[in-house]
């Protein structure tokens, strides 16, 4: 038999009378190494780890909310098309966070968290920026618990294996011998994106390390090094989503992204003071110094 990835057939499990989604826990670890490589790297910056809690205590619940608000506008018929259940746009254990939605008004819970914890926004969301990454790695393969976020069928010895998932048990449908049914092989796209979000945080670490980035430059770096890959990636997909002039919607919005952060990376390179050389080896800052 030819070699593939196989993918679960369960997407989560039962404690009692709770049912536990594997995609609730890797959102959930991601969200937990996140913070630690942020707690990390704003000690670094002249902060503290309890600066970081007190942040993330506004910045994760806004950006899992706006996350969930990204992914319900941008795929409405999921939840209010006839004969679907409207009540599903809530439950978030199941499935569905845009990243978009996630960064835009997870930066408004952060800079609400980081005023009232004294740390500049501009700080805390270049220390961040790696992190989230990370958390995005990690938070993909809650897709390949629910069997989703894949290209187009593929021979490739990594040809993703698909199943057909029920969402109402959480469980592969099974055929006539009790087998779980298979859909079919295809290319494992959310595996590439995962990829793709950890080798961009060693890029943005070593940019920061290599050049001294500052004042809001490494999270202003973070949004073309990202989406480069997740325009690529978004082409490959052949999963249903909603399409503008034929692509994918996050294709048109990745593309949005990636001109306007390249835009922000260019406007902050020029603000640059003259001592800033790259290469130049010199102290990072304390927070009070980061403007």
């Amino acid at each position: 038999m030819e070699p593939f990835l196989p993918s679960p057939a369960a997407a989560g499990f039962t404690v009692g009378p709770f049912a536990v989604r594997f995609y609730a826990l890797c959102i959930l670890a991601g969200i937990g190494v996140g913070l630690w490589i942020t707690a990390r790297r704003l000690r670094a910056r002249g902060g503290h780890s309890g600066q970081v809690a007190d942040i993330a205590a506004w910045a994760v619940p806004f950006g899992i909310v706006g996350g969930r608000l990204y992914h319900v506008a941008t795929d409405p018929q999921l939840y209010f098309a006839p004969g679907r259940d409207p009540w599903g746009a809530v439950r978030i254990w199941e499935g569905g966070l845009g990243i978009w939605g996630a960064v835009a008004l997870g930066a408004v819970g952060a800079w609400i968290g980081a005023r009232r914890a004294g740390v500049p926004f501009a700080a805390f969301a270049d220390a961040a920026a790696p992190g989230l990454l990370v958390a995005q790695a990690i938070g993909r393969w809650g897709n390949w618990f629910n069997n989703e976020l894949y290209g187009a069928p593929t021979d490739l010895p990594w040809k993703l294996q698909i199943h057909q998932m029920d969402p109402g048990t959480a469980l592969a449908v099974t055929g006539p011998g009790g087998a779980p049914v298979v859909l079919g092989y295809f290319q494992p796209t959310f595996l590439y994106e995962s990829l793709w979000n950890l080798a961009a945080a060693a890029i943005l670490i070593w940019a920061d390390r290599r050049f001294r980035l500052g004042a809001g430059a490494v999270f202003a770096l973070y949004l073309p090094t990202y989406t480069a890959g997740r325009f690529v990636i978004e082409l490959m997909r052949s999963d249903p989503a909603n399409t503008i002039l034929g692509l994918r919607v996050n294709t048109w919005t990745s593309a949005l992204f990636f001109a306007g952060g390249s835009l922000l990376v260019v406007f902050l390179a020029r603000r640059r003071p003259p001592s800033a050389v790259p290469g130049r080896v010199e102290p990072v800052p304390a927070l009070e110094e980061v403007t």
